[in-house]
């Protein structure tokens, strides 16, 4: 405690002392250094030896404000990082820090224009009340002060999320929220915010599921319960009590994990056609053999939603199994594009028996099963991914706001101006429909909502998707060599120009969701319809 009070006492004091220009101009030699950001004095003597970009750069402007530069090349995290044990004090003159002058954390609310949903900037909407701006707020603090820092390590390391992080969220409720209003919100004591469990509602999942999307890790992200958020719904609607009982006690805790294990290497959209087999014993139990690929999460699992055939041919013959990790389940690490933290894995099943009562709902009633469940993956994944692109419509406005070319920042250039605009309305489009479907989510009982949602959310994730190919494109174009680039002021950029595209395969690619989409409405086209 009293360490903690002495370093409140130097940071305040070092606060507190005033630099004038005529001390701060002394401090002008390689090594005797100090600058100026924001107003703050730095000694940056030392560090200017561990300076990824040389020494140079800091000793040329040794004895100066370097604000403008600083921004220039790196982002404001590295200041947060670096700065608290470089600071001197503040400049002679310098304005007091307050709310409008000092850079805002990435815990806080944006002030970007279109950095946020409009509902969180300000504007009036139908959809949010006050527990869902509770809810965003807790949300983004916990995973700032608990998941942040891990997920930047993770993501680069390729090390899985701890799970000291699961029970975490599993403590905040952060697991809950992520499955939706419910019977699983039966097997938490509380959701994030103090949000109640009668008032949770589609529109509070959805803003779990975008904050995670804005966290800009998307390998570690995905390994924090994507393949949970696709598994676990399935055991809720339609499994047994005992199997409810065991499984989202001991998922939703962060205790075990869950993956959805349903595409294979012969077959992926045409989920009629897999070819994994569970055949049926005297005993009423299972042997299952058979193989699934790309699977997110699986790697780290303890638990599979297991689509299998246990009749014949097409979708009449395909069932659902909970497989637990057991002998003759085998998972292999697959690298893709982005981090292998993520858990993608191939997972063989050779012999594994498997009781009857992991049947989940009934024989040969699966498909119909994963058809239900298919609508909730495809809404949370347009949720995560409209959350991404607006990420980096905000990155962009950012550094366009930050970077000089030409004598002026880019913000000033009409043809900038133009990709902004390109790039913010087709956030802003999609982002409206996907808040009116899920208020039809939210009136909706679950029962309809396959019949009636499926084409509407077909056809949004079509077109979220595309929005991002368009916006990672424009986004691309103005970060220069920093979007492909690991590190710096574009790196989540970079990370989202290599990721992007999981969007529109996962969950149905975009040719299957378009033709999906039309095909379904089509069963409601009036006969006698004429021009």
């Amino acid at each position: 405690v009293k360490s903690l009070e002495s370093a409140v006492f130097q940071k305040r004091n070092k606060m507190s002392k005033r630099v004038s220009h005529s001390e701060l101009a002394q401090h002008n030699k390689a090594d005797n250094a100090w600058l100026v950001i924001n107003g703050d004095v730095y000694d940056v003597s030392r560090f200017a030896m561990l300076h990824p970009g040389g020494e140079r750069p800091i000793h040329e402007y040794a004895g100066k404000d370097a604000t403008d530069v600083f921004y220039g090349l790196h982002m404001h995290a590295v200041l947060e990082k670096f700065g608290p044990r470089l600071l001197v004090g503040r400049l002679e003159g310098a304005e007091e820090k307050n709310e409008e002058n000092t850079i805002p954390g990435l815990d806080k609310i944006s002030k970007v224009p279109y950095g946020e949903p409009m509902a969180f900037q300000g504007f009036d909407s139908p959809y949010y009340k006050e527990s869902h701006h509770r809810m965003r707020k807790a949300v983004r603090e916990f995973i700032h002060e608990h998941i942040r820092p891990e997920a930047e390590d993770g993501e680069m390391s390729n090390e899985p999320p701890s799970k000291e992080l699961f029970k975490k969220m599993g403590e905040f409720g952060l697991l809950a929220a992520r499955i939706g209003p419910g019977d699983a919100l039966n097997y938490v004591k509380q959701l994030p915010g103090g949000v109640s469990k009668e008032e949770f509602d589609y529109f509070h999942e959805g803003i779990v599921h975008e904050e995670m999307g804005r966290i800009g890790c998307p390998g570690f992200t995905d390994g924090l319960g994507s393949g949970m958020v696709i598994g676990l719904p399935p055991v809720v609607n339609f499994g047994s009590d005992w199997m409810k009982e065991k499984v989202c006690t001991e998922v939703l805790s962060g205790e075990k994990r869950i993956a959805l294990a349903i595409t294979e290497p012969y077959a992926g959209s045409d989920v009629a056609n897999i070819t994994t087999t569970a055949t049926k014993m005297p005993d009423g139990s299972y042997v299952v053999n058979g193989e699934k690929k790309w699977i997110t999460g699986g790697n780290e699992a303890d638990y599979f939603t297991t689509a299998v055939r246990t009749g014949g041919e097409g979708m009449g013959g395909i069932s659902l199994l909970l497989i637990e990790r057991s002998e003759g389940v085998t998972t292999k690490r697959i690298k893709t594009s982005y981090s292998t933290a993520a858990g993608t894995a191939y997972i063989t099943f050779e012999n594994v028996k498997v009781p009857a009562k992991n049947l989940i709902g009934f024989e040969n009633g699966g498909f119909f099963l994963i058809m239900a469940n298919f609508n909730h993956e495809r809404w949370m994944i347009c949720a995560y991914l409209m959350s991404s692109i607006r990420a980096a419509v905000e990155q962009t406005m950012l550094w366009c706001n930050q970077r000089k070319a030409f004598g002026k920042n880019l913000l000033q250039q009409p043809a900038v101006r133009q990709k902004l605009a390109n790039m913010i309305a087709q956030v802003e489009a999609v982002q409206h429909w996907y808040e009116a479907i899920t208020h039809q989510m939210c009136t909706m009982p679950y029962e309809d909502q396959t019949q009636k949602l499926s084409s509407p959310t077909s056809l949004l994730k079509y077109q979220v998707t595309r929005a991002a190919h368009d916006i990672c494109d424009d986004a691309v174009q103005l970060f220069g060599g920093r979007s492909i680039t690991q590190t710096g002021m574009g790196k989540y950029i970079e990370r989202f120009q290599k990721t992007y595209k999981f969007g529109a395969i996962l969950g149905g690619s975009e040719e299957i969701m378009a033709d999906l989409g039309v095909r379904l409405a089509l069963k409601d086209m009036p006969k006698n319809a004429r021009l």
